[in-house]
């Protein structure tokens, strides 16, 4: 296949979109296919790097200039090509390939969400709000599209009030091979890396700064789990540093407990400190997939998470669940029910803690990055397939009866 990446500009500094474009191009081309990378370079943006006008400038090279130059790049490329989205978020460029053999990846619909008014955690301002609408309109000109959950496809479609001719669920694969590590080895890691090991273990969660990621709730639901405890395990939050709401829970921790957070953790330390945690603690009021999930259970920790999706969806029977935190509840009864369900994962009795971690490795298997990779492969030879079928009965209606 001749496939055109669309991908998030780099002077965005977005992460986890330009890797997801890498990912795709090195494994694309693995296989054999033609690839290119298309995505706005830094004109107007260069001038004004710092500043209250450089998101604009940025919106200028994203969506005037680059738009410009995609035209002219389309001339010159093969008929059969496949522009391919890396993102939801790429709507605005959608327009440019409509009639044309497309597929977009759909991550999260969350700023969207936020922007409809349907996340009240999460106010947006009347230029997000125009903002998320405006990409809207572009990825609903998209007749096909590629979801990495049911839930994120289920948003996609009541959400975004897309009408695709094709709509699939392709999970994504670890892109990282975690797997239980011996606990001298993990042990061994998490010293090398600086880490506080204690023999006695500890909790872990990890997540970012985002408000979906509810690190008040999993500080408060630890705060209460350590009340009870003569000698609590310490938690671990992979994490940024607390913000004040969450500093002002720290107050109320007691003195027995101990919240410690760290940042830079390269993927073998994350994997020694999943596989030596007593329980992984995920309480999120959101996702588009959940990777820590899968990543936890792959190494062999077992996994508290919330009972929404898609965090159910990813975790599988092998997970436990606490309800979802809504804005509306109370947040210490809340904080109360998962220190009961944390607590029931401490105390479990050893053969059932080893099946539960059993079930997990094999659940978390079946999120493979080559799998994934085929999966969307599939996809496009199905597009690039219909758009052929597709453009063939056109040019066939077109024909004046006589000429038949």
């Amino acid at each position: 296949m001749n496939i055109v990446l669309f991908s998030h500009p780099a002077f965005m500094n977005s992460q986890s979109m330009p890797r997801f474009a890498r990912m795709l191009e090195e494994a694309y081309r693995a296989r054999g296919h033609q690839v290119e990378v298309w995505s706005p370079q830094a004109k107007m943006y260069a001038l004004l790097p710092k500043g209250r006008l450089s998101k604009w400038a940025g919106y200028i090279d994203q969506y005037i200039i680059f738009p410009l130059w995609v035209r002219k790049q389309l001339k010159m490329q093969p008929a059969n090509t496949l522009y391919v989205f890396c993102d939801q978020a790429l709507g605005p460029w959608v327009p440019l390939v409509k009639n044309k053999p497309h597929v977009v990846h759909v991550h999260d619909l969350l700023a969207l969400r936020s922007a409809l008014g349907d996340i009240p955690e999460n106010p947006t301002q009347w230029s997000g709000r125009v903002y998320q609408r405006y990409i809207r309109q572009g990825f609903q000109q998209a007749k096909h599209f590629i979801s990495i959950s049911k839930k994120t496809r289920d948003d996609l479609h009541h959400f975004g009030e897309v009408t695709p001719v094709t709509s699939e669920v392709v999970y994504n694969g670890l892109n990282y091979p975690y797997v239980p590590m011996l606990q001298s080895d993990a042990i061994a890691v998490l010293k090398q890396a600086g880490l506080p090991v204690k023999p006695e273990g500890m909790l872990l969660h990890l997540g970012g700064s985002q408000w979906y990621k509810n690190l008040a709730g999993v500080v408060r639901l630890y705060i209460e789990y350590a009340k009870g405890e003569t000698k609590p395990l310490p938690l671990w939050c992979i994490s940024p540093s607390p913000n004040t709401k969450v500093q002002a829970l720290l107050k109320e921790l007691p003195a027995q407990g101990q919240v410690l957070f760290f940042q830079g953790i390269d993927n073998q330390a994350l994997q020694a400190a999943y596989s030596t945690a007593h329980a992984f603690i995920f309480p999120s009021l959101a996702e588009g997939f959940g990777w820590p999930i899968i990543e936890a259970q792959a190494s062999g920790c077992l996994v508290l998470t919330t009972d929404a999706a898609p965090m159910n969806e990813i975790g599988g029977s092998s997970a436990s669940y606490i309800p979802l935190l809504r804005l509306t509840d109370d947040p210490d009864a809340w904080a109360l029910k998962g220190s009961n369900a944390l607590k029931l994962i401490l105390n479990m009795p050893e053969m059932q803690r080893i099946t539960l971690v059993e079930q997990g490795l094999a659940h978390a298997a079946k999120f493979n990055a080559d799998d994934a990779i085929e999966g969307y492969l599939k996809t496009y030879q199905q597009v690039l397939s219909y758009t052929h079928t597709a453009q063939i009965l056109n040019n066939d209606t077109l024909i004046p009866r006589k000429a038949r």
